[in-house]
């Protein structure tokens, strides 16, 4: 296991505690590496990575390996993934959504972070090879990457904020494992700078999700807007999404906080070095908490009603374990969020 600390996380989480919840993720891993949302949910490749993320993180490695097996294995002859996947592997949402492909990238990178394995980035670089590739295919003649299409149809005409801020970080993290195979990929790290200049210059190209926690934090958390731009984009809508005390609200028009978005959002402020901020936003996490070690995906309030009602979420916790180390730094891939390093 990942041997965290508990003093630089000043009582958000301890370790032990941290142990629980990757112990409970590991659980709802199905014999062939498939990772569940819950008990009875359904999985998607986007959060099975994030979770696999989560199990690297704590020094559960043969787990997480076993997990991005899975994704080798059910990987699309277009180096695709559907969007929703049963236990029992059949297909519960066929759609094809770019940032859920891209996100293996991101994933393996982390793993090599993690343990250095050389045999894991030969295993895994022609699935993420495919996988980028297919995602570069879904280019509109601008350089945006649409966000999705169904299968047997044309793709839809218009790409997304947090996706396309999601998609720049994988493309660089893919460009890296890249270079550790011997396979260079400089254009990958061309359409992520192009991305960079939309998101940072021009982001009305993009459709409008204003009201979506996610496009406030996303572009920071990734790296794709930094220095004091991020500081003061972090600043100057946290009185919109944040109830103090609470958490960050999924939209800003309904108090619903999330555990997922409020570590995500801790994420990010480690990311511009604001510890107290990322502190209190992981501690804030404590209310979704549950003996198990999962977490509750939401709550409302001011009732504190749970919604979905009872719903504990695979990747809820993943977020709270990947942002403690981002604040702690204690596994060898703490830094992988904000300004990742560039291999050539």
């Amino acid at each position: 296991m990942t041997a965290f600390d508990d003093a630089p996380l000043g009582g958000a989480v301890t370790a032990a505690e941290l142990a629980d919840t990757a112990a409970w993720i590991a659980g709802l891993q199905q014999p062939d590496g498939m990772i569940l949302w819950n008990e009875d949910g359904h999985c998607d490749p986007w959060n099975h990575v994030e979770t696999a993320m989560a199990l690297d993180t704590m020094g559960l490695h043969d787990r997480a390996v076993l997990a991005y097996r899975w994704l080798a294995d059910s990987q699309r002859a277009d180096g695709s993934w559907h969007n929703y996947y049963l236990g029992d592997g059949s297909v519960k949402d066929p759609k094809l959504d770019t940032n859920v492909c891209a996100y293996v990238a991101t994933g393996a990178w982390h793993h090599w972070l993690c343990t250095g394995d050389a045999a894991f980035v030969a295993e895994m670089w022609p699935v993420v090879r495919r996988a980028l590739e297919w995602v570069l295919s879904m280019r509109r003649p601008d350089g945006l990457v649409i966000w999705a299409r169904e299968v047997g149809a044309a793709p839809w005409d218009y790409a997304l904020l947090t996706g396309s801020s999601s998609i720049r970080h994988a493309l660089h993290c893919g460009a890296n494992l890249a270079a550790v195979a011997g396979q260079h990929q400089p254009e990958w790290r061309a359409v992520a700078d192009h991305l960079d200049a939309a998101i940072c210059g021009t982001p009305e190209v993009f459709e409008p999700k204003d009201r979506w926690a996610m496009d406030w934090y996303y572009p920071v958390l990734t790296g794709a807007v930094t220095g004091t731009d991020a500081s003061s984009r972090l600043e100057r809508q946290w009185d919109e999404f944040v109830i103090e005390g609470r958490g960050v609200r999924c939209v800003s028009d309904e108090d619903w906080v999330t555990a997922a978005e409020t570590a995500e959002c801790a994420l990010a402020h480690a990311v511009v070095g604001d510890r107290a901020r990322a502190l209190d936003l992981l501690s804030w996490t404590r209310a979704h908490r549950l003996e198990s070690g999962a977490y509750l995906t939401g709550i409302v309030y001011p009732h504190r009603t749970v919604f979905p009602a009872d719903e504990v979420s695979a990747y809820t916790g993943a977020a709270v374990i990947l942002a403690a180390d981002a604040i702690a730094g204690s596994s060898p891939a703490s830094a992988l969020f904000g300004g990742l390093a560039v291999l050539d």
